[in-house]
């Protein structure tokens, strides 16, 4: 199986059929996103990100994915506007997918596998378990908001937990790292 991510077919929030190829040469932090989750606040985080390196060849591309406690339960349309209206995001949305289970979309079944662990594991997970939820064993997505740092050819170079913020230092100092190769 290949590393690049260019050639999985993805839909746009539009359900307009694409691939990730126009986004060849940039730097891409690739995030599973959900409206109603307790970390739905970080869209802001990404966004200022996103508007921060853009110009610098950096993209943030969001996935919308139902997978964790049914967070994500609108229609394309509503959880564009939901974006749009509560945190102005710009950055690009695509159609929701799966990214856990048997239905996992094959854009997360290379991320997942290429990248088997994550930045960051922290007492999050055991939070997590003390409220009596039951994330995902390793190396599937743990929960809404983890992401995946995707360098300028394509390559899936680095996993972050889905409690560590766009303005981490981990996260922000591998995106300066990929933007300088």
């Amino acid at each position: 199986m290949s590393n690049s991510v260019y050639d999985i077919p993805v839909n746009t929030i539009k359900g307009e059929p694409v691939t990730l190829n126009q986004y060849q040469g940039k730097v891409l932090l690739i995030v599973n996103v959900a409206s109603k989750c307790g970390l739905t606040p970080q869209y802001e985080g990404l966004e200022k990100l996103y508007t921060e390196k853009k110009d610098q060849g950096f993209e943030v591309l969001g996935f919308p994915a139902n997978n964790f406690l049914a967070q994500e339960p609108g229609s394309n349309d509503e959880i564009e506007q939901f974006c749009s209206l509560t945190y102005n995001v710009d950055f690009p949305l695509f159609a929701k997918i799966s990214v856990a289970g048997d239905d996992k979309h094959p854009l997360y079944d290379t991320l997942i596998h290429s990248i088997p662990e994550r930045i960051g594991e922290g007492p999050w997970w055991k939070d997590l378990v003390d409220y009596g939820l039951t994330p995902n064993p390793k190396p599937e997505v743990l929960w809404n908001f983890e992401k995946f740092l995707i360098g300028k050819n394509g390559e899936i170079v680095a996993r972050f937990a889905p409690d560590i913020t766009a303005d981490d230092p981990r996260i922000t100092s591998a995106i300066e790292a990929e933007l300088a190769k």
